[in-house]
């Protein structure tokens, strides 16, 4: 499985600045506030929701204590707009806000098969990414540091660790972004954001649909669940290389007609032309790499991962996400973000619970979404956290497309 998106972060700035962190353009202001919610509204701090919001070198932290939020900037110490407060029965979204949006920078993040070792070493040198990591070691319960430095590899590369290494490290990647110059001028100009499967959670987090903790919370609890289902049936996934869709849908039914029901694949990842990851029962698996050269594909590669990915396999680590998702506060994000299961953004919390509970039973349309990006205009688009999957695919899907990799 490969990387995935967050959203822009709402920051405080404790000393009084001139200039947003995210402009005005890119938030879900007094406009959003009218014809977003009805009939009434909870005005808040659209802000990582946080009992401690961290401290930051910088003085961008909302207090002298805690984790600090991601978010614009603004002259007065908070910034404070309509937000939809979850589990309100009298506020009703318009899920279709974003539909309509003109992206012109995207931050895009990775999923799980970025993680390297090493990872997170830079960030070190930052005062507030190595925060997170701080915080992600208080909420996880064990040094996630450590292991993104040191591994052992094969720690680093289970489902229950890559997950919150990878979202941790993105968000870090976003601090390093910031610290530098211009990195400010960056982060203001972003007006759309997505992640790869996983990344969809990072993606989210700084859209500020859910705060920093919130989310390593639902990436831990995600992780445990998939581990959980895979381990409860043998499935697998594997890369088929040099082939379309419709080529790899073949290879799919011809696998299909050899397996039984429990072992059938399907096309799990919607990457780019040339690169599609099919998932499914260990012998269909097997069956789609004893088929694929003769159906001229390059060539196979089977992926590090738990089990199938983006099938009906992960079905039972649906109802533990249902239930951790009710159970968070989600807000509207203050610019689009890109779902995996549909390649359409959404505004409605409701609505974004239930999509990310869909997400690890559902295809990733990745390829559609960075299409469309493309078509409606994306001028460049940056790729935060470890690796560099997704910029290679945003360049294998148009050559000419601009993008850059921020890592951590």
């Amino acid at each position: 499985m490969l990387s995935s998106t967050i959203s822009s972060l709402t920051r405080f700035n404790r000393h009084s600045s001139s200039h947003s962190r995210f402009p005005s353009s890119n938030s879900i202001s007094a406009t959003m506030a009218s014809s977003l919610l009805s009939p009434s509204i909870s005005v808040q701090n659209l802000a990582f929701n946080s009992s401690e919001p961290f401290r930051s070198s910088s003085g961008l932290a909302g207090s002298n204590h805690g984790i600090r939020s991601f978010g614009p900037r603004s002259s007065n110490k908070s910034r404070v707009f309509a937000s939809v407060s979850v589990g309100s029965p009298a506020v009703a979204v318009d899920d279709s806000f974003f539909k309509d949006y003109k992206p012109n920078y995207a931050f895009l993040f990775p999923g799980q098969g970025a993680q390297a070792i090493g990872m997170g070493q830079e960030a070190q040198n930052v005062p507030a990414a190595a925060t997170l990591y701080k915080k992600a070691n208080e909420i996880l319960g064990f040094d996630l540091l450590d292991v993104c430095i040191n591994g052992p590899k094969e720690k680093l590369d289970s489902t229950v660790l890559s997950q919150p290494a990878i979202y941790v490290t993105s968000l870090a990647a976003v601090e390093l972004l910031c610290a530098r110059d211009g990195g400010q001028q960056i982060i203001d100009s972003v007006d759309v954001t997505c992640g790869l499967s996983l990344g969809e959670y990072t993606a989210l987090a700084f859209a500020g649909a859910f705060s920093f903790e919130d989310g390593l919370k639902l990436v831990k609890l995600r992780g445990e669940a998939m581990q959980e289902a895979a381990d409860a049936a043998k499935s697998a996934m594997v890369s088929v290389i040099g082939l379309d869709s419709d080529k790899v849908q073949l290879l799919c039914d011809a696998a299909n007609e050899e397996v039984d029901e429990a072992d059938k694949v399907q096309i799990a990842n919607f990457l780019c032309a040339g690169n599609y990851a099919v998932s499914g029962g260990l012998k269909g698996v097997e069956a789609v790499e004893a088929k694929a050269k003769s159906f001229k594909a390059r060539m196979t590669v089977r992926l590090a991962v738990a089990g199938a990915f983006h099938t009906s396999f992960m079905e039972p680590a649906v109802s533990r996400l249902e239930a951790a998702l009710a159970a968070t506060e989600i807000r509207a994000p203050r610019i689009p973000v890109i779902s995996n299961v549909d390649a359409q953004p959404h505004a409605d919390p409701d609505t974004i619970k239930k999509i990310l509970a869909r997400q690890v039973t559902s295809p990733v349309q990745w390829e559609t979404t960075v299409k469309t990006l493309l078509t409606r205009g994306l001028k460049k688009s940056y790729e935060l956290g470890p690796g560099k999957v997704i910029a290679g695919i945003v360049k294998r899907i148009d050559k000419n497309a601009e993008t850059e990799n921020i890592g951590a």
